[in-house]
């Protein structure tokens, strides 16, 4: 029969001063190829840069799409602020039909409206969620009783 012997359990994390958990790993001060190929290519950056630019003022559409892509990065669209009556007291079905009624009447656009009934879902599944838990911690209830 073997007999186990039990050592100590390793600490949950890696402390500065501790032996390496993997002594055969690599030595310090040894480079790795990700390393290498950034340090490459953090060296040619300024010369690729400045092939890119004059490629891109001789005409090269996609260079310079590349040049403008960096300088003056694509705007992001925002939404107009929208104002119509939304009634909180109603269901959240009869909420989502005014917003398409908003919608169909030129008061918000589709987008908004999306983003809107899509707000309106998030609560709707936070909601069953919710009554979800109260209906299985009342079942649990029941059941100790």
């Amino acid at each position: 029969m073997t007999e186990i012997v039990q050592s100590e359990p390793a600490p949950a994390r890696w402390v500065k001063g501790m032996p390496s958990p993997n002594p055969r790993g690599r030595p310090p001060g040894i480079v790795d190829k990700r390393t290498k190929v950034t340090q490459a290519l953090a060296d040619d950056a300024p010369s690729v840069a400045r092939v890119v630019i004059d490629a891109a003022l001789e005409g090269d559409m996609q260079a310079a799409g590349i040049v403008l892509s960096r300088v003056a990065p694509p705007i992001k669209s925002q939404a107009e602020r929208v104002h119509f009556e939304l009634s909180n007291d109603l269901p959240l079905a009869d909420q989502a039909q005014q917003i398409l009624q908003a919608i169909a009447g030129g008061k918000v656009d589709p987008e908004t409206g999306r983003t809107l009934i899509g707000c309106i879902q998030s609560v709707a599944g936070i909601r069953a969620v919710e009554e979800l838990e109260q209906r299985i911690i009342t079942l649990e209830a029941k059941q100790v009783n």
